[in-house]
């Protein structure tokens, strides 16, 4: 057990999730990290003694209670959970396969609520707590070419407002962070090549935006919180 606070984040991979638990993990909490590449996290573990990794894939509702009950017994309860995990997809409505959208609904939105079903009561129980989720602008729009996307995202950020109403009351913050920009990771930069650096959101300063909204004051929580490079166009 551990005697640190300990956060619980999914979707740890090269970019936002690496980030998040660089962050947390230099903030002083032990950090569970899930993914379903099990090289990628040995990496990030090796490199952050407080962090743990965690082979999961969220999209399983038996894989994620096995995993938050491992992780509840080896490192203690959980005070901050980040849903950073996402399934996406690209098409029109009449170009998607349904099973696509299925599955993103079950990364997505499912996911959230079997965490959050699993993680808020012991948060109830001691009176504090978050769960933050990470999102992106297709929670806010539904363009053509994201049917297969959009929809899953939407109903994530309608959840976690749901949430929010309910355990706001109760001590434990839920929040929605709308990340409205192109991550600077190696695939990134090589569709958009011709992009300046100010075109692209850092990683870092994602997780710094997390961290924060994390330890906002009780008397002044936020909700919807929108980030974006300063010369996007919105």
């Amino acid at each position: 057990m551990s005697a640190k606070p300990v956060a619980l984040i999914t979707g740890v991979g090269p970019g936002t999730g690496s980030a998040l638990a660089r962050r947390f993990a230099e903030g002083g909490y032990a950090v569970a990290m899930l993914a379903r590449d099990k090289e990628r996290l040995a990496a990030l573990e090796s490199e952050l003694p407080d962090a743990k990794a965690f082979i999961c894939d969220v999209s399983k509702e038996d894989e994620i209670a096995a995993t938050v009950s491992r992780v509840t017994e080896t490192m203690g309860a959980v005070e901050v959970f980040v849903h950073n995990a996402v399934g996406g997809a690209w098409g029109s409505f009449l170009e998607i396969d349904p099973k696509t959208l299925a599955m993103n609904f079950q990364v997505n939105t499912m996911a959230l609520l079997h965490f959050a079903q699993a993680l808020a009561p012991a948060m109830i129980e001691t009176g504090k707590g978050a769960i933050i989720a990470t999102g992106n602008t297709s929670a806010h729009r539904g363009k053509a070419f994201f049917a297969g996307f959009a929809p899953t995202k939407a109903a994530q950020r309608i959840l976690a407002e749901a949430m929010a109403r309910d355990l706001g009351p109760k001590g434990v913050h839920v929040a929605y962070i709308t990340i409205d920009a192109v991550i600077d990771v190696p695939w990134t930069r090589e569709r958009f090549k011709d992009a300046p650096d100010d075109f692209f959101i850092k990683p870092a300063a994602i997780a710094d935006e997390v961290w924060h909204v994390a330890h906002q004051d009780k008397s002044a929580w936020s909700f919807n919180v929108e980030i974006r490079p300063f010369g996007e166009n919105w």
